[in-house]
């Protein structure tokens, strides 16, 4: 986010869709840290001891990692949502491993207070419960896009979710990084990648991509994106949302 804005708790979704005397209580515990990029935010089977709620302009990839040291991306999430999700599920811990995708800031809440929260049975426990669902489509629609489209229109589906958690359409991000996330080849990649700059969607140089033609981009991306951004439009509060007068609208 731009140096002169003042980072409050209220620029994450979640956080801002809290009625106010929950988020009151967790004011206390929240702290402001940096998330460059590279940071492992939690390896497999570590047990979590904090959760991170991203505010715009960071991004945290959840890998799933392979015994050779391969990998593919599940999820993403960015000011809509939290890392940590184990924690208030009850596990502890996870299989999969969370990395920073997009440097910089998200706000820490020891794993205790989150408990102490979720256990009163209230809107946060409803709001979690909800933003989990909205998780798991997402996790669920990456695998069958992963098995079933092509690599240039997973491409699509990455910028589109990147861009959707970023206050810019510019993305700091290797081809190889890219390959990484998607769990395919670099070359099938770079492929992709030049095909949708002559097409003049995107410029790509140096490990930056800009976007150049978001809604040409959204009409050549598979249905898997418009899958999970409704569901997640669905089940949580509008970016407008207001703290004070949150009222969670029913499952459809």
């Amino acid at each position: 986010m731009p140096s002169s804005i003042k980072i409050v708790p209220t620029h994450n979704r979640l956080l801002a869709a809290l009625p106010a005397d929950v988020y009151d209580r967790l004011l206390p515990d929240l702290q402001l840290v940096p998330m460059p990029l590279g940071k492992v935010i939690y390896e497999p089977g570590a047990a979590l001891e904090h959760v991170y709620f991203p505010v715009p302009g960071c991004i945290v990839s959840m890998l799933y990692v392979m015994a050779d040291g391969a990998s593919a991306e599940i999820a993403v999430v960015g000011d809509e949502g939290m890392v940590g999700i184990a924690l208030f599920m009850g596990g502890d811990t996870t299989p999969s491993r969370a990395l920073v995708q997009s440097s910089g800031q998200a706000y820490l809440l020891r794993g205790s207070a989150l408990k102490r929260e979720f256990d009163r049975h209230g809107k946060m426990q409803i709001l979690l419960l909800r933003y989990t669902q909205a998780l798991i489509t997402q996790m669920s629609q990456t695998a069958v896009c992963n098995r079933h489209h092509s690599v240039e229109k997973q491409l699509c589906r990455w910028l589109l979710l990147s861009l959707d958690r970023l206050p810019t359409n510019e993305l700091t991000m290797t081809q190889e990084l890219i390959a990484n996330m998607l769990g395919v080849r670099r070359e099938g990649v770079t492929e992709a990648a030049g095909k949708l700059q002559d097409l003049g969607l995107i410029h790509y140089s140096r490990g930056r991509i800009t976007v150049l033609d978001r809604p040409e981009l959204e009409q050549r991306v598979c249905e898997c994106y418009a899958v999970v951004k409704k569901e997640y439009d669905r089940l949580l509060p509008d970016k407008s949302t207001n703290s004070s007068t949150l009222e969670l609208a029913p499952t459809q």
